[in-house]
């Protein structure tokens, strides 16, 4: 799993300073928050979850297989990629606020039950070790 994340991380990377070069290049920053949120909860975050598995959960009693660990991936990656997407369209002015911030809303706490279902594996991890 700390691999999967690994790579995950670096696409978010490349995806979010494409993002940026895109801006400085055009001097249209209207896309900053969509920027900052790609660098910070697809890169910085899924980078911080390899460090996890790779540090205390893949030595740990078996805790980097199951059900638990799929769901969090999951749940990480989905609310990612829609948080993007919709801070994409919203400040691309392609969709109304009104329009995608239920969506917005949906994906950021996906984003969020990543980050409990991560602690989860921790404080288990904690307690196998």
């Amino acid at each position: 799993m700390d691999k999967r994340y690994l790579l995950t991380a670096f696409s978010y990377a490349l995806l979010g300073l494409m993002l940026g070069l895109y801006m400085a290049a055009s001097h249209d920053h209207g896309q900053l928050v969509t920027h900052a949120h790609i660098m910070m909860i697809g890169f910085l975050i899924s980078f911080s979850y390899a460090l996890c598995y790779r540090l205390w959960l893949e030595e740990s009693s078996g805790c980097h297989k199951g059900g638990l660990v799929t769901a969090q991936f999951w749940l990480h990656q989905l609310g990612t990629l829609g948080v993007a997407i919709g801070l994409f369209l919203l400040y691309g002015e392609f969709v109304a606020l009104e329009v995608v911030d239920p969506f917005l809303a949906i994906a950021s706490f996906s984003v969020f039950g990543g980050v409990v279902l991560m602690m989860v594996q921790l404080l288990k991890a904690k307690q196998a070790g």
